[in-house]
């Protein structure tokens, strides 16, 4: 076995992870339901707990209503599955830290090989992910300044976010994940 890069992380399913050399077979998706659930959005400046996880479902949903083909949808699910084993960098910062980018991106190159997804997180995904931080500064957030980034979008208006616990937006996003197995968008 070759020698791994860096150190390790253990996942909450016990396994060894290296943030550094990330490899497909050490990458779980209890361990990022799990860790996903317990992240908030907004680096927790929410008016209350709102997980990834919560997040990351909703933007899945978002692309099946608009008829986004399945592993579209999958990537919708997972595209911030790299925040299950490294921490979660605010937009504005993530930009300016010199090799994060690359790091994560590493990881979700083994997320994607781990579930047989695309290499490359749709653009759809992107929009939807963008649609999502809008409804989550109407929904989730205290009144604030406007943002400058996301105005060609449009925010739905016809429900409201409400935020779930932990444990709930695990079994949420797990259900999700397995409904995308059994449909072809995931492999295991």
């Amino acid at each position: 076995m070759t020698a791994r890069i860096g150190d390790w992380i253990q996942t909450y399913t016990g396994r060894k992870f290296w943030p550094l050399d990330p490899r497909p077979e050490d990458i779980a998706v209890e361990d990022i339901a799990h860790a996903l659930s317990m992240k908030c959005r907004f680096t927790g400046h929410c008016r209350e707990f709102y997980s990834v996880a919560q997040h990351s479902c909703l933007v899945a949903s978002l692309l099946d209503e608009a008829g986004a083909d399945v592993k579209t949808t999958a990537w919708g699910l997972l595209h911030d599955a790299a925040e299950a084993y490294l921490p979660d960098v605010a937009r504005p910062i993530k930009k300016d830290l010199v090799g994060f980018g690359e790091i994560e991106a590493r990881v979700l190159r083994a997320v994607a090989q781990r579930f047989g997804l695309p290499p490359e997180i749709p653009h759809g995904v992107k929009y939807f992910d963008t649609v999502m931080l809008l409804k989550e500064k109407q929904d989730v957030m205290p009144p604030g300044p406007a943002w400058g980034w996301g105005s060609e979008v449009e925010v739905p208006q016809d429900w409201c976010i409400t935020p779930m616990p932990p444990a709930e937006a695990k079994q949420l996003f797990l259900r999700r994940f397995h409904a995308l197995v059994r449909h072809g968008g995931i492999t295991l």
